[in-house]
C-alpha cells in the first residue's frame, strides 16, 4: 500500500513539473494586472517572465514579468467590430476576479506604432524598459505612465492624462519619431534623448556618459535585436522589407553615419559602441 501510495505520488509530482515546463498551447488572453490584456497563441515561463507568443511561429514574441500576470482567460471567438465599443464593454464574462478594462496592449502599441511609421517591436521594447508594462507607473524624478513621459512633454504632445494607457503611448510613439527624425534616424541617440533629454545628447555628441542612459538604451537595442533574430529564424519577417536590412546606430562620435530611416519591422539594429552594462 506504501509502495503504491508513492508510486502515484511520484507520478503526481512529474505531471506537475512537466505541466510548469511545458509551453501553454491555447489561444487564450493574459489579463495583465494593470488592466490590460494581451490575446496571444501560446506561452511559456523563461525564469522571472512569461513569454506570451503572438504568432505560431513563434517569430513574434513579448516578454512580460510573470508576476505581474493576473490570471489567463479563454481568448474571445471572433475579434469585436470597433464600431461597437459599447457592445463589447456589455459583455463581460462569468469570472472569479473583479472586472477590469479590456484594453489590449498589443491593439494599442499597433496602432500608435502605423500611425507614426515605427516597428511596435521597438515601441514595445521602450515600454518594457520604461514601465514593465505598468499602466500607473511613476518614476523618482516625476515621469508617468507606459512610456515615462514627463508632466511638461505630456503636456507639449497634448496628453492630457499620462495614465491613459492609449494617450500616453500615442504620445511616447510620436516624441520617439520626432527624436528619430531630429538625430537623422540614428536609433541610439533617440533612445538617449528620450532617457536624458537632448539637450544632454547634443552637449556629448552622442550617448552621455551616464550608466543610468547608456544601460537604458543598451537594454532595448538587446530586446529589440533578440525579437528581430527570433523573426528572422522563423522565416516571420515581413516580405515587404529585406529581412537582413540594417540600421547602423552608432553615436559615440558626433559625426557617426546614422541610419537610413525610421527603425520598422524587419530592421535590426547595430548597436556595439553603447556599453551594454546593465
Amino acid at each position: 500500500m506504501k509502495r503504491t501510495f508513492l508510486f502515484l505520488w511520484g507520478v503526481a509530482v512529474a505531471i506537475a513539473v512537466a505541466t510548469v515546463a511545458l509551453p501553454c498551447l491555447a489561444d487564450e488572453v493574459a489579463v495583465l494586472k494593470n488592466g490590460f490584456t494581451i490575446q496571444h497563441e501560446r506561452r511559456e515561463v523563461v525564469g522571472e517572465l512569461t513569454r506570451l507568443y503572438m504568432s505560431s511561429d513563434g517569430g513574434n514574441f513579448v516578454d512580460v514579468p510573470t508576476a505581474d500576470i493576473d490570471h489567463y482567460e479563454e481568448a474571445p471567438p471572433l475579434p469585436v467590430a470597433a464600431t461597437s465599443k459599447l457592445n463589447q464593454a456589455a459583455d463581460v464574462r462569468p469570472s472569479a476576479f473583479p472586472a477590469r478594462p479590456t484594453s489590449d496592449l498589443s491593439e494599442v502599441v499597433n496602432q500608435a506604432s502605423g500611425r507614426y511609421r515605427l516597428d511596435p517591436d521597438l515601441v514595445n521594447s521602450v515600454i518594457k524598459a520604461e514601465s514593465g508594462f505598468k499602466v500607473r507607473a511613476v518614476s523618482p524624478k516625476g515621469a508617468q505612465g507606459l512610456m515615462q513621459l514627463m508632466p511638461g512633454t505630456a503636456g507639449q504632445l497634448g496628453v492630457a492624462n499620462a495614465f491613459d494607457p492609449e494617450a500616453n503611448v500615442d504620445g511616447g510613439t510620436r516624441y520617439l519619431r520626432e527624436l528619430l527624425e531630429r538625430y537623422n534616424f540614428d536609433l541610439v541617440k533617440a533612445l538617449a534623448a528620450y532617457n536624458a533629454g537632448p539637450q544632454r545628447v547634443e552637449k556629448f555628441g552622442g550617448v552621455p556618459p551616464f550608466r543610468e542612459t547608456q544601460a537604458y538604451v543598451a537594454r532595448i537595442v538587446k530586446d529589440f535585436n533578440k525579437k528581430k533574430v527570433a523573426q528572422e529564424k522563423s522565416g516571420s519577417m515581413p516580405a515587404t522589407i529585406p529581412s537582413k536590412r540594417t540600421a547602423t546606430a552608432k553615436s559615440s562620435h558626433p559625426t557617426s553615419r546614422a541610419a537610413s530611416g525610421a527603425p520598422r519591422a524587419g530592421t535590426m539594429v547595430n548597436a556595439k559602441t553603447v556599453q551594454a552594462s546593465e
